[in-house]
């Protein structure tokens, strides 16, 4: 569908013509006609899809539109961390360029000045307001914003918010919202937890499920079932002959991100982190190093798996196995966007091979292991039936399995009973080989 067959305000097609935008994703074709409608709405639909543009687009075409007072906030857009408000705030400032809608971003970690720069945008109400939870409620409890006028309330990557633990807050922000407003809300999953969250702050809303999309599959998906002390030289063993460029390394711990990026700068690699130990100044600065290509290697915590759109990734290497399946999407979705390739490699110790496992059943693929170097010793077998989450810390014996490759994915079978692989030897070889 094509963004002119939509109810939209000419000012906001405009906007749309000067940034070449003519054709609807998926969830702006089922999402914008209800919402210019006037229904409350809760769309499942992942990270790439195109919702940010989807809730933007309606609320901005008909604040363009008029009737909504001057002086008021009229739109409130909750993000679950700061680098997805500024990329809201950025998305917001192209959007709305032929449109007489204010906006200021709220979020923490900032010095005294642009909190007062926050607190005077407020004051003068803003038509809409980009907020942290958090943050928004510091205002709030400093009688510096009024949010009983406000017409649209936005919670985007909801299942993150409530996993962050921000549903008091969520609540307490919902009881300086009038009854009469369009509360819409975008989450990557549908747990019970946000069905629940739903059923209280939405009004018969209009319900828009995309299916929970597999990686690209110009992603090629590898794995090193290791022992923890190989991973590093696993590493070692894939930027020995090749300079590592747009990487990104994801660990589950702020702790495992310090540690892996000194490991790295002890390698003499270009590396930056990215963990919410960093103020604000410190972040922004890490993303603009490694966007303008003066980093080569980000090490973070998924705080950069959901919501933040860096370009050009080429490789992402999960140096743990993520806690839950989709997360796992969202992590390796990094690489190969706009139908570009890519590579994902995961390190799976004998802990998480259970979780790996079930990865792989959720994704409906068996994802190929590579060999580990010989160099770096026997690796265990990938049992994970038989992994129980302990004994991940000695070497033992165990198979080739995973280390040189006896028993896995040859001859274009994979481990689980001779399955055709996807992909093919080559474009497994130029990932980790």
């Amino acid at each position: 569908m094509d963004f002119y067959d939509l109810d939209l305000n000419d000012d906001v097609l405009d906007a749309l013509d000067a940034m070449n935008f003519t054709t609807c994703t998926p969830i702006q074709e089922h999402t914008i006609p209800p919402l210019l409608e006037g229904h409350d709405l809760i769309g499942v639909a992942q990270t790439g899809t195109g919702k940010t543009a989807a809730y933007l687009l309606p609320i901005l075409s008909m604040l363009s539109d008029g009737g909504f007072p001057t002086d008021a906030i009229n739109c409130v857009i909750m993000s679950p961390t700061r680098e997805l408000a500024q990329q809201i705030d950025q998305a917001m400032e192209g959007f709305s360029y032929y449109v007489p809608v204010s906006s200021v971003a709220v979020y923490g970690g900032n010095d005294g000045i642009r909190y007062e720069q926050e607190r005077r945008g407020l004051a003068l109400g803003a038509d809409v307001v980009i907020a942290t939870p958090g943050r928004l409620i510091s205002h709030i409890s400093l009688g510096n914003v009024d949010l009983s006028r406000t017409s649209f309330f936005i919670l985007d990557e909801a299942d993150r918010m409530l996993d962050m633990g921000f549903y008091d807050d969520i609540m307490q922000i919902v009881k300086q919202l009038p009854e009469n407003r369009q509360t819409i809300m975008f989450s990557a999953t549908m747990p019970d937890k946000i069905q629940k969250l739903a059923a209280t702050i939405l009004r018969n809303p209009v319900e828009v499920k995309l299916a929970v999309s597999k990686p690209a599959e110009k992603i090629v998906q590898t794995a090193y079932v290791c022992y923890e002390v190989q991973k590093m030289g696993i590493i070692k063993s894939l930027f020995r002959d090749t300079k590592p460029e747009r990487v990104i390394v994801f660990s589950s711990s702020k702790l495992k991100v310090k540690e892996v990026t000194a490991a790295f700068r002890r390698m003499k690699l270009n590396v930056g982190e990215m963990h919410s130990d960093l103020d604000q100044a410190q972040r922004d600065a890490v993303m603009r190093e490694f966007k303008s290509g003066r980093i080569d290697i980000l090490v973070a915590t998924d705080i950069v798996s959901r919501g933040i759109d860096i370009d050009d990734i080429r490789l992402v290497i999960n140096y743990d196995v993520p806690r839950d399946c989709e997360d796992y999407v969202h992590r390796i979705g990094r690489t190969a966007r706009a139908g570009a390739e890519g590579c994902a490699i995961t390190f799976v110790s004998v802990d998480d091979q259970s979780r790996f496992a079930a990865i792989e059943e959720f994704i409906e693929r068996d994802v190929f292991k590579l060999p580990v170097p010989e160099e770096l010793g026997e690796a265990p077998a990938y049992e994970p039936k038989k992994s129980s989450g302990k004994g991940g810390k000695g070497r033992g014996r165990g198979s080739r399995r995973g280390g040189k490759g006896r028993s896995t994915n040859q001859g274009g079978k994979n481990h689980r009973g001779g399955k055709k692989r996807k992909g093919g030897e080559a474009n497994v070889n130029k990932c980790g080989k």
